[in-house]
């Protein structure tokens, strides 16, 4: 993965022209299925299979490993076991979604580790306070747990709400950080 701000995002017609790497890394969480492009990491997933990586990017080359990767999917790991060691702000991502999508995908990056924020919280930063539900779906659309953090985003009520991986992974991502949970 090397930062490069011309290459198009691998979400553009299907990857084309992309090379995709991944990996399958063992954690405390489960199996880990992180994906990168030339830009950064388009999927991050917990118990995924890789298959679905030639859904999600049909026109791309797809390769396991290799390159500078290995190194970044190290830090990735890191941060899903103690997330303390490395700033995942700092690891770039290659999302691409509508602009509200990415809009809240850029306020959950700001939520510092061991905060979390409520649905609403999260739409009035984004300014549509009113939007509470499809700040909610922005939330479930990301790509790359973790490095976008939605699970830092709870319920007005103090419970965890939903998440992909399931609220089991949820509570641990959120205990791991030091936020205070009321489950």
């Amino acid at each position: 993965m090397s930062p490069s701000h011309a290459a198009p995002s691998a979400w553009t017609d299907g990857g084309r022209g992309a090379l995709i790497r991944w990996d399958v890394a063992p954690t405390s969480l489960g199996p880990m299925l992180v994906a990168a492009s030339e830009k950064g990491v388009v999927r991050l997933s917990f118990g995924e299979d890789p298959a679905v990586l030639a859904r999600r990017f049909p026109q791309a080359e797809r390769a396991q490993g290799g390159g500078a990767f290995p190194a970044v999917l190290a830090d990735i790991v890191r941060a899903a076991e103690a997330p303390g060691e490395v700033d995942f702000t700092q690891i770039p991502v290659d999302v691409a979604g509508t602009p509200f999508q990415e809009a809240v995908w850029q306020a959950l990056r700001r939520i510092p580790k061991g905060e979390t924020r409520t649905y609403a919280q999260l739409a009035a930063e984004v300014g549509r306070p009113g939007a509470v539900r499809a700040a909610g779906s922005a939330n479930g659309a990301n790509h790359v747990s973790l490095l976008i953090p939605c699970h830092r985003v709870i319920r007005t009520d103090g419970s965890l709400g939903g998440y992909a991986w399931g609220l089991e992974i949820k509570a641990k991502l959120l205990q791991r950080e030091g936020a205070l949970l009321l489950i």
